[in-house]
């Protein structure tokens, strides 16, 4: 076990999806990228769960497949928006994870989340998870386009019914050039769809 209590955002999050994924389970990954959240959401669900892996870039889906190796048979790979998750999956998941901003590497870094589609997305797979399960959502503000998801995202998750939902922001202040934060939401009693609240 790490000596390590605070964790940086990346390995929080897998930590908070492990306590709640169960092996079995379908879980997704909302924003594939070179696919290290796939590749961790695989191993965690076991031979008999299923990954549903989003991303509209093919090199990242390459990337993905590449990087899982011999647990490709466990990964549906699905070169779509995330925010078309209710076409593709059908069951209660487990959990989700997502991983904001732009592909790393990519020769075209203007391609990036877009604040609609991640919040379609977000609102549609908390419908589908699971009473007790978790998405989490890294949230890197740093480029062009981030702080407007960023501030769009913020007012969506503040917007859950306390009663559905419980929402943590977690971040560690004291780290330089834009760091990456944590959105976890944790679905606390069984709906179907989400309701919001106006201020």
């Amino acid at each position: 076990m790490s000596d390590i209590l605070l964790h940086r955002v990346l390995p929080f999050s897998k930590r908070l999806i492990s306590e709640t994924v169960l092996p079995g389970e379908t879980v997704v990954d909302a924003t594939a990228g070179n696919g290290n959240d796939t590749l961790f959401l695989a191993e965690l669900v076991g031979e008999e769960g299923r990954v549903f892996a989003f991303d509209i870039q093919q090199a990242a889906l390459e990337a993905t497949a590449n990087r899982l190796d011999k647990l490709n048979d466990r990964v549906s790979l699905i070169l779509d928006s995330h925010e078309n998750v209710d076409t593709y999956v059908k069951k209660t998941i487990g959990g989700a994870m997502f991983n904001l901003g732009y592909l790393p590497y990519s020769e075209d870094l203007s391609i990036i989340t877009k604040p609609d589609s991640t919040i379609e997305a977000v609102d549609k797979l908390l419908g589908m998870l699971k009473k007790g399960g978790i998405i989490t959502i890294s949230v890197y503000d740093g480029h062009e386009g981030g702080k407007e998801e960023r501030d769009a995202l913020l007012d969506y998750v503040k917007s859950l019914h306390q009663a559905d939902v419980h929402v943590i922001r977690y971040e560690l202040l004291n780290q330089r050039k834009n760091p990456p934060f944590l959105i976890a939401i944790e679905k606390v009693r069984d709906f179907d769809e989400v309701v919001r609240v106006e201020e």
